[in-house]
This record gives C-alpha cells, structure tokens and sequence, in this order.
C-alpha cells in the first residue's frame, strides 16, 4: 500500500509542474494571439478593408423635352387613277392594231381596226331604206293637203321613216364598234391578241391605266378616324424605290367600317409625274396627325423588368431606380409619358453594372 500512495504522490507532482509550464509560457506569448474569424460574416472586399466605396464609370445624359410629330404608320396598295380593260363589243376579227406594248396614248386614239365589211354593208343597206321612206313621207305631206291621202296612211310612211332612221344609225353604231379608241389619256399594257384573231365580247385586247395620278388605299383603325380629314397631307414610300419620298392628300374616307377588322378605308391622291407607282404596288403611307412637346429618351437607357419599364437618374453622384410610363417608340427613341422631368440625369450606358445606391461616376454624353 505505501508504494502505490507513493506512485499517486509523484504523478500529482509531475501533473503540477506541467501546469505550471503552460501557465509561463501562455504569460510569455500572450501578444502572439489571433483573433478568431466570424466564418458567417463572410470574406470582406478590398473596398470595405480600405474603408471606401468604388464609384462605377456610366455615360449619362440629360433629359430634355422636344416637339415630335404624331404619325400614323399603314401599308397601302396603289391603284390607278383610271384603269379599263380594252375589249370589242362583238364576235369580230383584228384587222389591224396601232399600239406598242406600254405605250403612252391620248383620249380617241385609234388602239385597234375590226373587220367593217359586214357594217359598211348593213349601213348601206339601211340608209337606202331611209332615202326611201323619207321621200315618200315628204310626198305623202304634200298629198295630205289635197286629201288625196288620208291621215292614216301618212301616219304610217311617217313612222317606216322614222323606223329606217333607226335602223341606219344601229347600223353606223355597228361600223363605229369596229374601231376601238382609247377611252382617256393613259398607258396600254401588254398586247394580248394579234392581227387576224377572232375576238368575242370580253376578250381583253389590252389594258389602260390612268398613273400620272395614284389612288392608295390603306385601312386605318376606328379608333384614331377622328383625326382624319380629307385634305389632310401624307408621305408615301415604296420598297421599290425606298430612298424616294412621295407626298399626297387624303381625297375620302370611306362611309362604312370593316365589322371583321373594325377598320375604315382610306383613299389618297399621290401625283406620280415621276411614274415610280404602279398600280398594285404595296406603299408604306405615313400620316401626321399633330405635333406635341414631349420627353424622349434613348431606348438603350431603359431597363425592362417583366412588363414594368425602368430607368437609373443619378442624383449627388448616387443612383435611384425609378419606374417610368413610355409611350410611342421610333428606332433608338422612346417617348417617356410620366417618371421623368426635364432637366434630370439618367445612365445611358452602363445600366448593367449599377444598383439602387450605387456611387457613379458620370462620363458626361449629348442631351438626351
């Protein structure tokens, strides 16, 4: 028993001197501490450990109102003025034709010749009957007089006249059917029939158009017919000929509306000296209604979130979000209908790499 009191003894002494070390040498290194990190609060930036915020460079601009223009955009198509086909109004044969493909030709121009042989006749024919009737009814007058000849039958020589004078000017409506003229001033098409083609009533021999001035129709919602009048002025322009801008007048609007499309037609006047329309032309028809002071601002400077628009203004160098209303956009602009007053900085560029609050640097652009 005395040697196992005597083995506790000596491990308690040894356990003290132990403790007592660390004691001294915890003492002696105390200033060789480290504080312990908050794993939670996460790595901090090298701006939070230098004490200062980053400013982020933008381009901004200033927003100003200006006077835009009101316009109604439509596509058209373009007709002639006057247009008709050219037919014969009988079974005949082409005996001669006086017009070139496309050519440009007068009201009364003689465009093609029927045979005339059989009318020629028939008028012949026609007037001798009335040579005759009429100086038998001249005679029967006279013979009135003297009683010689009753009323009846002077009534009846007078009407054989009157039937013959007929006949003869059928016959002369027959010959002049024959040849075919052009009904007003305008441009043949292509030639659809040649010499000694037997033609019926409706072969189309021919097309003439009317272009020096084009009708365009284009349909217009019913809900802006109130701003249009007749008179009122237009630009019109083809994919033909997109670097060349024509310009017209509303002549009428038309009395019904579509109850499928709920829109109205439109009819407008554009000179064509040029001849750049032709008709069944597609024409993209602009309309300016009114003019109006409004804000407009760079489409780039918006920032879409859902179907909310929003722009950044700078305000003491800081950036504050703020949702605005837009109305009409044209390419690159937009106009701002509430959110915005005149005068204010907003970021063009860099949209993308600011937040609420975030300090800026402003590389000053053009008004906006």
């Amino acid at each position: 028993m005395s040697q196992i009191r005597n083995l506790i003894t000596a491990a308690s002494v040894i356990v003290a001197l132990l403790a007592g070390g660390w004691a001294i040498y915890a003492t002696r290194h105390a200033g060789d501490r480290v504080a312990p990190v908050d794993l939670a609060a996460g790595p901090r930036s090298d701006s939070a450990v230098q004490g200062a915020a980053v400013a982020v460079s933008v381009v901004t601009g200033e927003v100003r109102s200006e006077r835009i223009t009101r316009e109604l955009q439509a596509l058209g198509t373009a007709v002639a003025n006057e247009s008709v086909s050219i037919t014969s109004k009988a079974t005949n044969l082409v005996m001669a034709i006086n017009f070139q493909d496309g050519q440009a030709v007068k009201r009364g121009q003689v465009l093609v010749k029927l045979d005339d042989a059989q009318a020629r006749a028939d008028l012949a024919e026609a007037s001798a009957a009335l040579t005759e009737s009429t100086s038998q009814y001249e005679r029967a007058r006279d013979l009135l007089s003297t009683r010689v000849l009753s009323q009846s039958q002077y009534e009846q020589l007078e009407a054989t006249m009157k039937a013959n004078r007929a006949r003869v000017d059928a016959a002369q409506a027959r010959l002049d059917d024959t040849v075919i003229r052009a009904p007003f001033d305008g441009r043949v098409g292509l030639r659809r029939v040649s010499v000694g083609s037997l033609i019926n009533p409706g072969t189309v021999i021919t097309t003439l158009d009317d272009t020096s001035v084009m009708k365009v129709d284009f349909a217009v919602p019913e809900n802006q017919i109130g701003s249009l009048r007749s008179g009122l002025a237009l630009t019109a322009r083809t994919a033909a000929h997109p670097d060349r801008l024509l310009e017209g007048r509303i002549m009428t609007i038309d009395s019904r509306i579509d109850p499928t499309t709920r829109s109205v037609t439109v009819r407008a006047l554009v000179p064509n000296d040029s001849g750049l329309l032709r008709p069944g032309m597609y024409v993209n028809v602009s309309l300016a209604r009114e003019e109006y002071e409004a804000l407009v601002i760079p489409e780039q400077a918006l920032v879409p979130e859902q179907s909310r628009q929003y722009v950044f203004v700078v305000e003491d160098d800081r950036v504050a979000r703020r949702e605005v209303q837009i109305g009409r956009r044209t390419p690159g602009r937009v106009e701002v209908v509430s959110g915005l007053a005149a005068g204010e900085r907003i970021i063009v560029e860099g949209t993308q790499k600011v937040r609420e609050g975030s300090l800026v640097a402003e590389a000053v652009n053009q008004p906006v």
